[in-house]
């Protein structure tokens, strides 16, 4: 049941990939919300989040290149921007109803990268959370000269610890035989 599974998952993403219509990326993008009615509104939430800043720089600065050339294709813009959400929401929807540990498990390698990769997102995720709870509890009125400080440590604490991490990693993934 699991290839099958995968089998679909790599159909339908380069489908939605090799389309290049706006209103084919609209049904398929349709079909992915009649696909889970019950959690729209959840998906469309964590969708939005993850894509955020990604489209907006992409649409601001397509809009400001193209603005200088007087050839601005609103279509195009909307096209970019329909496909990249139907495509992290068909993949966030498939990975809700599927076991992202599992659909890996073919693959030795695959497996252990999502293993690293969920453990580091649940490890910076804990630390957010408590730098975050920490700070309230020690800040009774929330100015914003503290609130600018404490994004601007977090930051730096986060890109810190994503350097070590990265080092760390690399050197265990290369005990362990996966590159050179």
């Amino acid at each position: 049941m699991l290839r099958i599974h995968r089998v679909l998952f790599i159909i339908t993403l380069f489908v939605i990939l090799s389309l290049h219509n706006i209103v084919y990326i609209a049904l398929i993008l349709l079909i992915c919300f009649c696909a889970d009615l019950r959690n729209i509104k959840s998906i469309n939430r964590k969708v939005l989040k993850s894509i955020f800043i990604f489209n907006f720089a992409i649409t601001i600065s397509y809009s400001i290149m193209y603005f200088f050339r007087e050839d601005l294709n609103l279509w195009y813009l909307l096209y970019i921007n329909l496909k990249v959400y139907t495509i992290t929401y068909f993949v966030t929807l498939f990975f809700r109803k599927v076991d992202m540990v599992q659909f890996f498990a073919f693959s030795k390698d695959l497996s252990f990268l999502l293993i690293v990769t969920l453990s580091q997102i649940i490890s910076y995720k804990k630390s957010f959370y408590d730098l975050k709870t920490a700070f309230q509890a020690r800040v009774i009125k929330k100015l914003r000269e503290r609130e600018k400080g404490f994004i601007i440590r977090v930051f730096e604490f986060f890109f810190t610890k994503a350097m070590k991490d990265s080092k760390e990693r690399a050197l265990a993934m290369k005990a362990r035989g996966l590159f050179d």
